[in-house]
């Protein structure tokens, strides 16, 4: 819910809705570039990131969310703008975090302005992806939880007389996937999409 107040305060909210809208009725899509770019857009993904507690945690160059809040709203619009015209991400710090089993999982952690470039990009594709997504799909998805995957579990339960739940975990999976055709899979989830990068 507070990313939805972050989208009024920056009018963002009808634009995104559009978004959705037109990539429900495959429509085309064209100058998104431009809506990445925008000021309320990358002004949105500083905000949306500077919320984000990991926004604290320092990439290869040493920089957390606290050197970016030291530019103004100017300043920051222009930086990342001027970066886009030529955009080459740093590269990733590289952390091991223990899990539950006592085995380690790499983690990538991005320089903090690659990740608020990261978000200017995601707040513009996910309403078009989101269109396009399976409606019982609720893994990492904006406004659905385990807890609607649950009462869907439950409602199959109880009205279709389902009673065998299979929880499946792929084995690094990220570390094995062809990102080639993944890139190319999530590609054509927008139909006659275009950047004009210029």
């Amino acid at each position: 819910m507070q990313a939805l107040r972050y989208w009024d305060y920056y009018g963002m909210t009808e634009l995104f809705t559009d978004l959705y809208d037109k990539a429900m009725r495959h429509e085309t899509f064209s100058n998104l570039y431009d809506t990445i770019t925008s000021r309320e857009n990358i002004l949105l993904a500083y905000r949306t990131m500077k919320s984000n507690k990991g926004s604290k945690t320092p990439g290869t160059d040493g920089k957390t969310i606290a050197d970016i809040q030291k530019l103004s709203d100017d300043e920051l619009v222009t930086e990342i703008q001027t970066k886009l015209k030529n955009y080459r991400p740093k590269k990733i710090r590289r952390k091991l975090i223990e899990k539950d089993n006592g085995k380690l999982r790499p983690l990538g952690i991005p320089c903090i302005l690659d990740r608020i470039i990261q978000q200017c990009f995601k707040q513009v594709f996910e309403p078009i992806g989101e269109a396009r997504f399976f409606k019982h799909s609720y893994g990492f998805r904006p406004l659905r939880s385990t807890h609607h995957a649950m009462a869907r579990v439950q409602f199959l339960v109880n009205h279709s007389q389902l009673h065998y739940v299979v929880d499946i975990d792929i084995q690094g999976f990220f570390d094995n996937v062809n990102h080639s055709l993944l890139v190319k899979q999530l590609w054509n989830l927008v139909p006659n999409q275009s950047l004009n990068c210029g």
